[in-house]
């Protein structure tokens, strides 16, 4: 599988500072949750990620859901 393959899985997604200075994305899907705490510049470097590909994503035409 890859980044392109859809699947049928529902996860939830939060982001926030945790009391050590990190920036933690938590995810939860069904029984399994990740925790992956990351130094303030890294995430930095991952939103900017983050926007490069919503950027691209705008430019394939896909139409917009209503």
């Amino acid at each position: 599988m890859s980044i392109d393959t859809e699947r049928d899985i529902e996860a939830n997604l939060q982001i926030g500072p945790t009391d050590q200075g990190m920036v933690r994305l938590f995810i939860e899907a069904g029984k399994t949750e990740i925790p992956m705490d990351f130094e303030p510049d890294e995430a930095r470097e991952i939103a900017e990620e983050i926007l490069a590909a919503a950027q691209a994503a705008e430019g394939m035409g896909r139409k917009k859901k209503r």
